[in-house]
């Protein structure tokens, strides 16, 4: 990989790629290691289990010291932080607090700022950077404003996984974001997420103001992440229009408290279609296990963004990043080209 692409978000992490792979629930394996800036995903599991992730995570990048900085971040649910007794949230926080991990993502809850606060004053304020994702202008004004995010992502409706189902296209999310952000007297690193698929992609994120992008989909297809052979198939050889917003997922494992209006993008399917026909629940929870055991394509799950139709190929993640990184140049000199002319 050759020079650093500066940017905002290389700078405040020492990267060399402005890239982000996202908190994702139950995939993150040796992306730890590969993968330029990885979230960990707390998701539904007790404070126990991240302690050991955190553990695994400082062994993979032969972090010596107990206490040192650990590059990578740890992505927390608001509302699941809200639902939990005060004891186990905090638990969960101190964790991370504890393994100096170099960032906190907050998603998906209606008093983030409450988390936010905590963090600010029982952590040191230079161990940990604050990510707040937002899936409107008005979240990101109050991100900025209120929460003074050290980092906002805008997710937009084209993203794989949870998010808003009224959230706007990404490209027209990001512009009104920075146009309402430009006067702000606090002003965060912002970042794009939905639907990127290569370099090109980050790249035209890059040109309308955001400081890095983030991708999940993409590195799912990477033999470091915990998908199976049958998850990356299916989206090897998926196009952008098999995927499609629904509680179907959700419904079928039982994770179904997710805040109003939010849902998640995945590949359209059997599980789906019953779900959209009115199929009792207990059948598509039956058949949705079963499928899961069996590891049918017309029954499992695989969270995907619309940039799934230009992925058809396993490679491992630091070739990706490489492949990434090489394709943003290329494309910024490409656009810079232009503008000399």
């Amino acid at each position: 990989m050759s020079e650093i692409i500066s940017t905002g978000l290389t700078s405040l992490l020492g990267i060399k790629t402005p890239l982000i792979v996202p908190p994702m629930a139950g995939v993150s394996g040796e992306l730890i290691l590969n993968s330029n800036f990885r979230m960990i995903s707390t998701g539904y599991q007790p404070a126990e289990v991240l302690i050991s992730e955190l553990s695994l995570a400082r062994s993979l990048l032969e972090i010596q010291s107990p206490t040192g900085k650990l590059p990578i971040g740890v992505g927390f649910l608001g509302w699941l932080l809200d639902k939990m007794p005060f004891d186990e949230a905090k638990s969960l926080l101190n964790a991370a607090s504890s393994a100096n991990v170099q960032a906190l993502w907050f998603s998906f809850g209606s008093d983030l700022g409450k988390w936010v606060q905590y963090v600010r004053e029982h952590f040191p304020t230079e161990n940990s950077l604050i990510f707040v994702q937002v899936n409107s202008v008005e979240e990101a004004i109050h991100a900025v404003e209120n929460l003074k995010a050290d980092v906002v992502v805008a997710q937009g409706i084209e993203s794989g996984g949870h998010g808003s189902g009224h959230a706007p296209p990404l490209s027209e999310l990001l512009q009104g974001i920075l146009a309402q952000s430009y006067n702000s007297s606090h002003q965060p690193v912002f970042l794009a997420a939905g639907g990127l698929a290569n370099g090109a992609d980050i790249a035209s994120q890059l040109t309308l103001g955001a400081a890095g992008a983030v991708m999940g989909t993409r590195f799912l297809l990477t033999p470091e992440s915990k998908y199976t052979d049958a998850q990356r198939e299916a989206l090897i050889v998926a196009r952008s229009e098999d995927t499609v917003r629904t509680m179907a997922f959700d419904h079928a494992r039982g994770t179904i408290d997710w805040p109003e209006g939010i849902d998640g993008r995945g590949l359209r399917n059997d599980t789906v279609l019953d779900f959209e026909r009115g199929e009792s629940i207990n059948v598509i929870q039956s058949r949705f296990k079963e499928g899961t055991r069996t590891q049918d394509r017309k029954r499992f799950l695989v969270w995907a963004g619309t940039g799934v139709g230009s992925m058809n190929r396993v490679m491992p993640a630091k070739d990706v990043v490489k492949e990434l990184h090489e394709e943003c140049q290329q494309q910024l000199a490409v656009d810079s080209k232009k503008l000399d002319l």
